[in-house]
């Protein structure tokens, strides 16, 4: 009897030689004469075991990790396959308490299929929420879509359903869905694992956008970066083309919905949505002044739905399992779950799936386990590198939109990067404005020129000259840059700054000159 192995082919595993512990498995079934399957799925999220390896038994999937190519052997001597013991050896997948505690929607099949198998993605509930739009109306799907609460996950937390609405009730010959998977921020990866290791989930929402709203077209917007992805997002489009889910006739209806990947050169900037366009357009990744809005005038001046991959990829369970269901989880106006990624200086970096509500300490000390170095945590910046550093003192702020509104902050993508007592947060201040002044687009002064400006502010402060003239000064460019940017990435360089500035006055104080002894 043949025993199925699972090795992950996301880019994580990937970096810590999943393809040679998938070769050596292979090698050595084939030496011993056993009969294995492996099967390449995505990941679970739980990067500090990669490469995870699982084996599939009569009580479910047994985990073991990290495993290394070199390790394969004593897997095998330790009878693996049908879930021995070996120091390696995590018990049950599912009974891991960084996987158990999680509430997974988005991801929940995620780590458990192979990515491009349509059968694995139709026996785990796949094209159920497109099934159930294709006997809607337009606007009952528009409807279903806002009554659930489904915000932004790509930063701005903007209600998906008035997005939707104001497209679909536009009047033209042509409109798109574009699917903004351009992931620039540090410390973030969801949009990648889910085109990695569940593409259809974001083929079907993207579907259902179209249906939604009229549009025909698709485009998946991503970085180049992201060569892995990019191949299973592309041999899934075909796999979904062949198997009559794109094309001119969805699932045998009267709609029509195709779509297809566009790679961009890596600009930070393009993961603003006018600059992503731009750049779509074969343009210059610059940003566009609003209005008028994309929604009116988006992709070749046509309406277009512009919307992250964690927002597409929520709509198939909205439309499964209905509004009420997804709008039952979460806190306030911040509904459903939000996959949150744990990076930096922790023990447990990885994804976790969640409704809204939890505090950031829980995060980062209950989930996370603290720093990786065993050091006190400093400081946590969420919301990549244009998000606000929060001090442990914050630790008990909800993790919401209104909630880290009202403490300064942002969630943006949902990107946590922890940093220990040993961080300077002036040179994090820096970082924040040179990164500005690199990746600017150039549109606008305050953020072409104030960022440069704030490199050289912050680093008069760090050489002790004219310190309080030049952290008032700093705030002062803060301010401007804040209100007279274009776009976010001159208007958002400022929570980074400023929060170091508030919350880490110390790290900002001149330092003492020490005399000499005599």
């Amino acid at each position: 009897m043949s025993v199925t192995v699972f090795v992950p082919r996301d880019s994580a595993a990937l970096a810590v030689g999943a393809d040679r512990v998938a070769a050596a498995i292979e090698r050595e079934a084939t030496a011993r004469g056993l009969d294995v399957t492996v099967v390449r799925n995505g990941s679970h999220g739980m990067l500090w075991l990669e490469v995870l390896v699982e084996v599939e038994t009569i009580d479910g999937r047994v985990a073991y990790g990290p495993v290394r190519a070199s390790d394969v052997p004593s897997l095998f001597g330790a009878d693996f396959l049908a879930g021995g013991r070996h120091p390696l050896s995590h018990g049950l997948t599912r009974e891991i308490p960084f996987l158990k505690s999680q509430t997974r929607l988005t991801f929940a099949r995620c780590g458990i299929t192979d990515p491009l198998s349509l059968a694995d993605y139709r026996r785990y509930g796949g094209l159920i929420g497109l099934q159930a739009s294709l006997r809607m109306t337009s606007a009952e799907i528009v409807a279903e879509v806002t009554e659930s609460g489904l915000r932004g996950r790509g930063g701005a937390g903007f209600p998906t359903g008035i997005k939707w609405k104001t497209v679909a009730d536009a009047v033209a010959d042509q409109k798109y869905i574009v699917c903004n998977a351009d992931e620039g921020d540090s410390g973030t990866f969801a949009d990648r694992m889910i085109m990695e290791g569940d593409p259809f989930v974001l083929i079907e929402g993207m579907a259902i956008a179209g249906i939604a709203v009229g549009a025909t077209k698709g485009y998946v917007y991503t970085r180049s970066e992201y060569p892995q992805a990019i191949a299973v997002m592309n041999e899934a489009i075909e796999l979904a083309r062949r198997d009559g889910i794109l094309g001119p006739s969805v699932l045998g209806s009267q709609h029509a919905f195709d779509m297809e990947v566009r790679v961009g050169a890596g600009a930070y900037v393009c993961g603003e949505e006018t600059s992503l366009l731009n750049s779509l357009e074969g343009k210059r990744g610059v940003v566009r002044a609003k209005p008028p809005l994309p929604a009116l005038q988006g992709l070749f001046g046509k309406p277009t739905v512009v919307n992250n991959v964690m927002s597409l990829a929520s709509v198939p369970i909205i439309m499964d399992r209905g509004a009420s269901f997804y709008r039952d989880f979460g806190v306030g106006r911040s509904k459903g779950t939000i996959p949150i990624q744990l990076a930096g200086n922790i023990r447990h970096g990885g994804l976790y799936e969640t409704a809204f509500g939890l505090t950031l300490g829980e995060l980062v000390n209950d989930i996370g386990g603290g720093t990786l170095t065993g050091r006190p945590v400093k400081a946590v910046q969420v919301g990549g590198p244009l998000g606000a550093y929060f001090p442990v003192s914050l630790f008990s702020t909800s993790f919401d939109y209104e909630a880290f509104a009202l403490a300064g902050g942002l969630i943006g993508h949902a990107g946590v990067v922890v940093f220990d007592d040993t961080a300077d947060m002036l040179k994090q201040a820096r970082f924040a404005m040179e990164f500005c002044a690199v990746e600017s687009c150039g549109k606008c002064t305050p953020c072409r020129i104030g960022s440069t400006r704030g490199v050289e502010v912050v680093d008069r402060i760090s050489s002790g000259i004219e310190p309080e003239q030049n952290r008032a000064l700093l705030e002062d460019l803060c301010n401007t840059m804040k209100f007279g940017s274009l776009c976010a990435l001159g208007g958002f360089t400022p929570y980074p700054v400023m929060s170091a500035l508030t919350h880490f006055p110390q790290d900002f104080a001149p330092v003492p000159m020490v005399e000499a002894a005599e």
